[in-house]
């Protein structure tokens, strides 16, 4: 088996193309193509379905794909140790955000993040769907709440983080400021919706009990970040993560409703496939990010 060719097929994989991997590494398509076919009689099976019009991954080169990138990514790791003659990151950092931390606290804490590193490259993707770590070439993401594969490597970003209930001042001004989650049942409340399951059951830990409600509204989305958006613009109460509504807590834009310690505590680690991928960019990462959501937090 050529290497090169393993190669070639994880970028065709990624590219859903020849030509475009063509264009990429300027060479010719029939090239890419011929590695891919050198590839396919080695392993006796089809990797791609191609015809005239499109190209796609055969169920056999789906299955094969995360091993293959596996070997390549280690490989690539490996030169990478070796060819570092200094400090420097080098090479292309891929992670997975949330949209709402994304959009407005990783965009300014990445750019500030590449000044000190210049020579990295990132890759950003912007989703609340929880992406495939192994089947997706991604090298790390950036995750809320309880972790379900316990084979993940978690990185924890902030200590003692739980969520906020919080609303436009114009929408308190105008239905009142409850004061205690029981009163939710009387407002409206955003919900998030996640594949689908609609998260509709808030939970509070009071001093003296913990306190849940089934919540009810008039708009659900799976996008978080414009969930937080109808809140600003006075459309109702919106409850998660305190991190994502500081800024608008700290501008005027929200009010908190509730004691902070009131909100039902979460978690937000930063999230790779296996400790391989724990690269120096990786580790460099996860360092600024917890100074970031502390200093946030503070």
């Amino acid at each position: 088996m050529r290497l090169d060719d393993l190669e070639l097929f994880v970028l065709a994989a990624d590219q859903g193309s020849f030509s475009l991997v063509a264009r990429q590494l300027n060479i010719t398509p029939a090239f890419v193509s011929g590695a891919i076919m050198r590839l396919e009689k080695h392993l006796g099976t089809r990797l791609f379905v191609r015809n005239t019009r499109n190209l796609r991954l055969s169920e056999e080169g789906l299955r094969y794909l995360p091993f293959a990138r596996g070997v390549v990514d280690q490989l690539q790791q490996g030169a990478q140790v070796l060819s570092e003659q200094s400090e420097a990151l080098k090479g292309t950092l891929r992670l997975s955000a949330p949209s709402d931390i994304g959009r407005n606290l990783l965009v300014p804490w990445l750019d500030d993040f590449q000044t000190l590193h210049p020579q990295l490259a990132i890759q950003l993707r912007i989703s609340d769907r929880a992406v495939d770590l192994v089947g997706e070439p991604v090298d790390a993401a950036i995750r809320y709440g309880q972790l379900p594969d316990s084979s993940l490597i978690a990185w924890p970003l902030v200590n003692g983080l739980r969520r906020s209930l919080c609303a436009a001042p114009a929408y308190l001004a105008k239905f009142g400021t409850p004061t205690h989650p029981t009163e939710l049942v009387h407002h409206n409340c955003l919900g998030f919706v996640w594949g689908d399951q609609t998260f509709q059951r808030w939970r509070f830990t009071l001093p003296e009990e913990e306190c849940v409600v089934n919540i009810r509204g008039n708009r659900f989305s799976d996008d978080a970040d414009i969930v937080r958006r109808w809140a600003v613009n006075g459309q109702g109460l919106v409850y998660k993560s305190r991190l994502d509504l500081l800024p608008d807590i700290q501008a005027g834009r929200l009010v908190e409703v509730f004691p902070p310690t009131w909100g039902e505590p979460t978690s937000l680690h930063l999230v790779a496939a296996h400790r391989l991928q724990a690269t120096p960019a990786v580790q460099a990462l996860k360092a600024w990010l917890q100074e970031k959501c502390q200093a946030l937090i503070a």
